[in-house]
């Protein structure tokens, strides 16, 4: 499974790599932020981080067959004390991934090949192409994919391609099309390449880190270019611009011209 760098503290928690976290991680960071009055300002922040990969109930009867009911669900109880001084038990369960519509472009960096195969085998069986085009963008965000369709029979021939790129690392579903049969090849993308560009990603970040980010990218210029680009804009002149634009062709003297025709006219008597 790729990691994106696990949060420390709430302060640095994403809806991308709270996914990385599991509940008794939850209640360990909700335990140290308990100490930092920054809790009190972006409590309801924390908690919308946290609910977009696990889901949170108050426990309301804190008796032990509820709590176990709780625990047989999957979920882990723990206390945390909110911001205007009162503590409550919460039931935490890490939301499951189990169809193709539990994909996100904020977990699709957090789970491996395996598991994708796993959840595309569990959702459909008309091939690839009879994805929505919004999952097919989110797969890929995180994942090279591939297909092929040959015979049943042909399909792992020596030295072709289902061989090849298993050897490559890549996972493979096999869908059945009757005597044909479509290979769906699935390799997770090396964490170097895999770029939160999206722009519908931007909401985890908010807008002063990201003009933050552009400012540091202008600093990572070398000298030499932030000089040329401060001396290219000296150098324009609109003044200038408008009189090149405009100038004649001719940059004569109109009381020389005058003469001029006079001569002409004189030849043409002529």
């Amino acid at each position: 499974m790729k990691r994106q760098g696990q949060a420390q503290s709430l302060k640095n928690l994403t809806k991308s790599n709270v996914w990385d976290i599991q509940e008794n991680d939850v209640f360990r960071l909700w335990a140290q932020a308990e100490r930092d009055s920054d809790l009190r300002d972006n409590e309801r922040h924390y908690i919308d981080v946290i609910k977009s990969a696990f889901t949170i109930e108050e426990v309301k009867v804190d008796k032990p067959e509820v709590i176990k009911k709780y625990e047989e669900r999957g979920c882990q109880v723990g206390q945390v004390r909110l911001d205007e001084g009162t503590t409550v038990k919460w039931a935490l369960r890490k939301k499951p991934i189990q169809r193709i519509t539990d994909l996100t472009w904020e977990n699709i960096h957090h789970i491996s090949a395996q598991k994708l195969i796993e959840v595309l085998e569990r959702n459909f069986g008309g091939g690839w192409e009879s994805l929505p085009q919004s999952v097919q963008d989110i797969i890929l965000s995180g994942f090279d994919i591939s297909t092929t369709t040959l015979p049943t029979a042909r399909l792992k021939k020596p030295g072709g391609l289902y061989e090849k790129k298993v050897a490559d690392g890549f996972e493979v579903l096999e869908i059945s099309k009757g005597s044909w049969t479509e290979a769906i090849f699935a390799k997770e993308k090396p964490v170097t390449m895999v770029k939160p560009a999206r722009l519908s990603s931007l909401e985890d970040s908010d807008d002063d880190n990201l003009l933050k980010d552009l400012d540091e990218e202008d600093d990572e210029l070398p000298e030499e270019d932030k000089r040329q680009d401060d001396d290219d804009d000296e150098d324009f002149d609109d003044d200038k611009l408008t009189e090149e634009s405009y100038r004649t062709t001719f940059d004569t003297n109109p009381e020389e011209l005058e003469m001029q025709a006079d001569e002409v006219g004189e030849d043409a008597d002529y």
